[in-house]
């Protein structure tokens, strides 16, 4: 195999992942800041380190599991999760495009600041987590990983519902954010949106 074999090509673009994810740690760092300066206070951050462990071990599981048990790249599967990979990677983004400076990793209650309800909140409560689950799902399948993409989807599964919950609890009591949300989904998309712009 060559120096630009799948593998390698699979290697580069997870280290590209993992330099977009402190590029996005840095920005969080940055907003949370500011959100602290402005009032705002952190909760439920309990499960904290374990999202960061969960995130880092799973961007090292990805290519470990392709060079250890030698998953072979299939086109139709790889090309298949990478357009979704890049789907989700733009709502991602979308979404903290925008919450702007209020986006980042941890959960801090604003007193007196609306909820956000534009962009991709129009149609979910938190698109950010879809596209998580979703980025977790296909980027260790883009190189037939299913053992990373199986076993780290559950464990994000599980750490999404207490993240959710504790998410959802503080914004309601800060923020009437069960009055700004009622009835929109959670993570799958339904027919019907709102079309409020904050």
């Amino acid at each position: 195999m060559g120096p630009l074999d799948s593998r390698s090509l699979y290697l580069l673009l997870i280290a590209l992942v993992a330099v977009q994810r402190l590029a996005e740690l840095a920005i969080s760092k940055r907003n949370l800041a500011r959100a602290l300066a402005a009032g705002g206070r952190e909760v439920e951050s309990g499960h904290y380190p374990v999202m960061v462990a969960l995130h880092t071990a799973f961007l090292i599981a990805c290519p470990v599991e392709v060079y250890v048990l030698d998953r072979p790249f299939i086109p139709a599967l790889g090309i298949g999760c990478g357009i979704v990979l890049a789907l989700a990677t733009a709502l991602r983004y979308w979404a903290i495009g925008t919450l702007g400076v209020r986006w980042n990793t941890r959960i801090v209650v604003l007193p007196g600041a609306p909820p956000v309800t534009g962009g991709p909140f129009r149609f979910l409560r938190h698109p950010n987590y879809l596209a998580v689950i979703l980025e977790i799902a296909c980027l260790p399948l883009l190189h037939s990983a299913w053992l990373t993409a199986v076993v780290f989807s559950l464990a994000n599964a599980a750490l999404l519902r207490v993240r959710i919950a504790a998410e959802e609890k503080a914004l309601a009591e800060a923020s009437g954010y069960e009055r700004a949300f009622a009835g929109r989904p959670r993570l799958i998309p339904s027919g019907a949106s709102e079309t409020s712009s904050r």
